[in-house]
Order: C-alpha cells, then structure tokens, then sequence
C-alpha cells in the first residue's frame, strides 16, 4: 500500500516519486510505503494554503465551526478502523487506542469547534477620549510537525486549533507512525473541506520537516517532539520571527508521600509509568517514595508491574504492546546497561520478549523498574522514553521538591498526598507545567499545557493555542 500526500484538496504522490518503507512494529514486517516528501512537495503544499486562505479566513467562525464538527463526527464513525490502524503503526495496545487515542482526537476537533465561538477579545475605554478594542487574526500559513508517540491524538490537537481560527496547515506527521494522518486525509476529502485549507505532506524530518520550519511563508511552527530537535527548530525559526510553540521532553517525578491513598496511588503508578508503552511525554519515570511507605510501595510496585501482559497489541488482552522501532528499543535497552554500570540493580523487567507467532519479529520489551541510583545519573536525567522508571526514597518534604525539581525538565509531575495544605505548597514549588494531585492524565481541555525548562516554550490547548494561532491587533477609537 502506497500512502500519498495531501495538497490542496486531492491525494498525490510525492514529487520524486521515492517511498520509506513504513513497519509495522509488532511483527518487525514492512506493511506500507510513504511519501518521501522534499521541499518541492512543501512547496505545493504552502502555495495551496496561500490560495485557499483569503476564503477560508473570512467565511466566518460558525461556517469553520461546522466544518470542524463534520470531521469530527467522522471520526468518530470510523473509530474501530482508526484504531486498528494506530495500533498496527504504533505498536501499542488496541484496547488504548480505542479509548484513548482515537476518541481524543475527535474530541480535539470537537473541543475547538466550540472554543472559538466562545473567543473573545478585550476593550479598554479611555474616559472621555477613545476606545481600545483587540482584533484577533490568524496568522496565514502555519507549519504543524506532530510525533510518533500519540500520532492522531497529538496531530488533531495541533491543526483543529489551527484551522479553527482561520488559518491554512501545512502538517506534517511522523514517518514512523502516518496512517491515521493519511486516513484523516481521505476523512477530510469526506467531509467537504475547502482544498488547500489543510494539507498534509509525508516524509522525513530533516528533509520535509525542515522545509516546512525554513519556508518563508509558514509564519508559525507548533511542534512536539525531542528536545534536541526543538532546538534546531528553534536556531532556525528565531531569526525569521516566527511563532514557535514547542512541546519537548518530559522527565517527570512522581512524589508518593506516607499518608496517600495506597491503592489508588499504586494503581495509578503503574499506569502513568507504563501507558502506552512508557512512550508518552507526561510518564512518570521517576518514582520517590516516603521512606516509612518505601519498601511496602517498591514491592507492590515490583508485583504489579510484573502481572502485566506484553503481546500481540491487537489482543484485547494484552496490557502492553511493542516499542516504535528496533532504533528506539535498542536505545531504551541501552540505557539499562547504562543503568547497570551506574550502580543500579534492575528489580524487575528489562528484557527483549520473542513473542513468536506472527510476532517473533516485533520490539517486545518486559517492563523494568531500576532503584539505587542517584539523582544525577544519567538514566534520572535523560529521557528515556520507554518502559524503564527509577524508583528511590526520600524523607522530607522539602528533599521530595528538590529531587522533583533535580533535572533540566519541567513538563508534569505527580503528587500522592491525603494533605491538602501540603499538596498545595509541593503543587506551587514544582517547576512543572503541569502538576497532578492523586491522579495523572485527568485532562481538561479548557487548561493551558506545556512546560518549563527544557520541556519547552509556549502553551497549548483551549483559549492560548487560539491565541498562539492569531495575532492580537490594537485598534483605537477617538471620540474626537
């Protein structure tokens, strides 16, 4: 099967007529081809957003609004073959991208559908002289680059934003992860979207992706992703002036004190280190437990960890799927060796699974859980990304905030307390974007998210990713 770009409105192959071979990693098998897109493909995909954005920015926000809920009822119709086909790309369980990913991704169209007939502006009266009122925008052509990890999820949450306020996209997806991207192509076509108004171009990072953040037009990039590559991103776009919300790594602590909920927090942990694989940037792969709780927790930890079920990711009853790519497993492996020569003990995990069957070629990793290494080691300060956490004790409070706080992240944490007084002052002094209170994942799509520190710049989600894509326009009034 032949995946093809879409640009103003129709499906076409890639200029050069050149393919990547995309793999489904649960049987280590090509199963596609996509675009191995260039400039040339960008090109076209910019000029078709310049065309179609004089109509598309004026036809009017209930007009936008309809377009956006039409997509997403679409997808929701087609949930099931949207799901099978984000779990065949990605590796991950069925069982979340059907709950998960793909009823997240209508909801994002959904969500902004209605946020931006509720976008409002400012007006300042000056008494006697004049008044000050606040037009927001759109931008024109904007770049999107979304990742690997959540491809439907965190594509959708990027354009629907985009295209709600009246801008044109030229997106790129993974090209480890492009289904759904390209069948999100052929709902559009569906659903009657205007040509040109989003256009998604396949291929490579540093070829496609590149063009897109280096094109002269494209006055925005909204990208999530490594922290390595937001910084190209960044050396690139700086010094053309464009806008840049960048969603980076995470390595984000989870502080258990003594007097949590034990259960809940057990349970919960388990889930936010290991969803998804480990593959998402909001885990908590840093686990530190009150010394009175330490050993109970570790060990439980240790259990429940052990009891999940790694397989085939289409089985309904498997909790755990297979890693992206021999190149991500390999590094995630690695750094359980690094782990080793640190002076950490493996507790549990860590070990390549030959699943056999139609999977004996697939990345199958048995989670692993490493304590007794120190804050600065490497595998506390560096990403991972996978099914690999830490765990270690701590005493008091204040020695909770500063491990929490110990690395060049800042994107989530996680706080296990029946303290309210205590949650609200551990809450203010994590340099976090976001801080969870005896939960993780509870998402409201109304809140601002992102991170601090090298977890990134600018915020997304509800009313700032509509002013991210606009540009606020003083007009002032005299009275005369």
């Amino acid at each position: 099967m032949h995946l093809k770009n879409y640009i103003d409105g129709v499906l076409v192959p890639p200029y050069s007529s050149n393919y990547l071979d995309n793999i489904n990693p649960a049987t280590g098998k090509v199963y596609s081809q996509i675009p191995d897109s260039d400039e040339r493909d960008v090109q076209l995909a910019v000029e078709a957003a310049e065309k179609a954005f004089l109509h598309w920015s004026s036809c009017g926000i209930e007009q936008r609004s309809r377009m956006l809920m039409r997509i997403a009822d679409l997808i929701e119709q087609k949930l099931e073959n949207l799901a099978i086909a984000e779990t065949t790309d990605s590796g991950k369980a069925i069982t979340t991208s059907r709950t998960i990913d793909i009823p997240r991704a209508q909801a994002n169209f959904r969500f902004f559908a209605n946020a931006i007939t509720q976008f409002g502006s400012e007006s300042f009266h000056m008494e006697h002289q004049a008044i000050n009122y606040t037009l927001r925008q759109p931008l024109g052509v904007v770049g999107c680059i979304s990742p690997w990890n959540l491809p439907l999820y965190l594509f959708t949450w990027k354009i629907a934003p985009a295209l709600a306020a009246g801008n044109c996209v030229v997106a790129k997806p993974s090209e480890l992860t492009p289904m759904t991207a390209f069948l999100l192509s052929q709902i559009c076509i569906e659903a009657g979207l205007p040509a040109g108004v989003l256009n998604i171009v396949h291929g490579l990072g540093n070829k496609t992706g590149q063009a897109i953040v280096e094109h002269p037009k494209v006055k925005a990039i909204s990208f999530t992703g490594g922290t390595d590559t937001g910084r190209k991103i960044a050396q690139v776009a700086a010094p053309m002036f464009k806008k840049l919300s960048l969603e980076l790594g995470g390595k984000n602590a989870n502080l258990i004190f003594a007097d949590c909920d034990f259960e809940k927090a057990v349970e919960t942990t388990v889930r936010s280190s290991f969803a998804n694989n480990g593959q998402i940037c909001l885990c908590g792969s840093r686990v530190y437990v009150q010394r009175p709780l330490y050993e109970r927790f570790r060990d439980e930890l240790m259990k429940r960890t052990q009891d999940l079920k790694t397989g085939n990711p289409l089985d309904t009853t498997n909790d755990l799927g297979a890693l992206v790519s021999p190149q991500h497993l390999e590094k995630v492996m690695g750094y359980l060796d690094l782990a080793k020569a640190e002076g950490g003990t493996i507790l549990c995990g860590g070990e390549r699974l030959e699943v056999g069957g139609e999977n004996a070629g697939g990345y199958f990793l048995s989670p692993a859980i490493i304590e007794g290494l120190s804050n600065e080691a490497r595998c506390n300060q560096e990403e991972i990304f996978g099914l690999v956490i830490t765990i270690a004790p701590f005493d008091t409070e204040a020695e909770a905030i500063t491990l929490a706080n110990g690395t060049s992240y800042g994107l989530s944490s996680t706080v296990w307390t029946q303290d309210i007084s205590r949650a609200n002052r551990v809450a203010e002094q994590l340099q976090a974007g976001i801080v969870w209170v005896n939960c993780w994942m509870l998402r409201d799509l109304r809140t601002p998210f992102g991170g601090v520190k090298n977890s990134g710049v600018g915020r997304e989600g509800g009313f700032e990713a509509l002013r991210f894509f606009t540009e606020a326009k003083n007009v002032c009034v005299w009275y005369g």
